[in-house]
């Protein structure tokens, strides 16, 4: 039995005539940029989040490096944010100029919040939190810090559509929550896409000139912005997802709590689930020393796994401007080592999910 990492078709297949409605719905209207299906996602979603605003955008980098130059964060700033994540966030902050300040995840695959503040300085100006592989950051104490110092909070909730702290979504608890909505996200278009969410009426504004070449009115341009505007059909296919939102993140949640229940295996780490936090499942991220075996296992019996993420930004080629070698973040290089997501995806079968925990647990 083939089994892939993702399954993209499942999910287009699951809704398919909603999805093909929608899409011929937006094409006979003859308006394809910034029109109405924009503005209803907009809403929508940021009811979901239960954020004041939503901004739809062109991308996930976009939210996140068009946050950090709204907020005024540019060259020389410090910024600081978990070391294991994906190398999208560190863009964000990098492309306006700051410099990222890079702290060690806690057991939970997140941002340490209890080693934070020895990383703050005089030139520190934001906390960037990553809510990675779908868990909710522990944002008690985080709320705290970015208070008592004065920083602002940006959250990166790239895999956490839906996961919340204390009953509180994601993208609600700082200044401003940036999505993507990249095709194997929870909440996954059929191309690129991205927003921001906010509780700021002035940065909601600033954000919707920014993205469309800094123009509040046609041709009349207050700053030097960018092209960075979600489109008709992603908005109208991601409204038809958001619909299903729900469904979606129960089933993710019911193949987990299998995996979480069923497997058994001595070399093999099981996520660890933080209380007062809930999960959206983005990945079934599991941790093995012996990795590359394991992989090698699962690949001849056709099982395809992805690691998220090898390279830690850090000990990435595109940063060795920082200066960092290797044992500068040892837990972060233990994770990209010892990582693994096995196969999770909307429309898994119950035949296809225990041929993959038999599997490992034979390893």
């Amino acid at each position: 039995m083939q089994i892939m990492p993702n399954r993209l078709d499942r999910g287009y297949y699951k809704y398919q005539k909603e999805f093909e409605e929608k899409v011929n719905e937006v094409l006979r209207s003859g308006w394809y940029v910034l029109g109405k299906e924009v503005l209803a996602f907009e809403k929508e979603f940021a009811a979901y989040t239960g954020a004041k605003h939503c901004v739809g955008l062109a991308s996930g980098l976009d939210a996140l490096w068009i946050a950090f130059r709204i907020l005024g964060i540019g060259e020389g700033d410090e910024v600081i944010v978990q070391a294991n994540t994906y190398i999208a966030s560190v863009m964000g902050i990098t492309i306006n100029g700051a410099v990222p300040v890079f702290v060690e995840p806690d057991e939970y695959n997140n941002l340490d919040a209890s080693k934070i503040e020895e990383k703050i300085t005089g030139k520190t100006k934001a906390i960037l939190v990553v809510h990675l592989y779908g868990q909710a950051s522990n944002m008690e104490p985080i709320v705290t810090l970015s208070k008592k110092y004065n920083l602002r909070l940006v959250e990166d909730c790239a895999q956490s559509h839906g996961a919340c702290f204390d009953g509180q979504m994601t993208g609600t608890f700082g200044d401003i929550g940036c999505f993507s909505f990249y095709p194997s996200k929870n909440l996954g278009a059929f191309g690129d896409a991205g927003a921001i969410v906010t509780n700021d009426d002035k940065i909601a504004e600033d954000f919707r000139i920014f993205r469309n070449y800094g123009s509040e009115k046609r041709y009349y341009n207050k700053v030097v912005g960018a092209n960075s505007r979600l489109d008709e059909i992603q908005a109208g296919l991601l409204r038809i997802r958001l619909r299903h939102i729900e469904e979606l993140t129960a089933e993710r949640q019911k193949l987990c709590k299998r995996y979480l229940t069923e497997l058994n295996n001595v070399k093999i780490e099981l996520p660890m689930l933080r209380s007062r936090a809930t999960t959206v499942w983005h990945q079934f991220v599991i941790h093995c020393r012996e990795r590359q075996a394991l992989i090698d296992y699962l690949n001849k019996l056709e099982i395809g796994t992805i690691i998220h993420y090898p390279i830690p930004p850090h000990l990435s080629e595109a940063y060795t401007c920082l200066g960092y070698k290797k044992g500068s973040f040892p837990i972060t290089e233990r994770h990209a080592d010892e990582v693994l997501s096995i196969p999770l995806y909307n429309g898994m079968t119950d035949e296809e999910q225990m041929f993959v925990i038999r599997a490992i647990n034979r390893f």
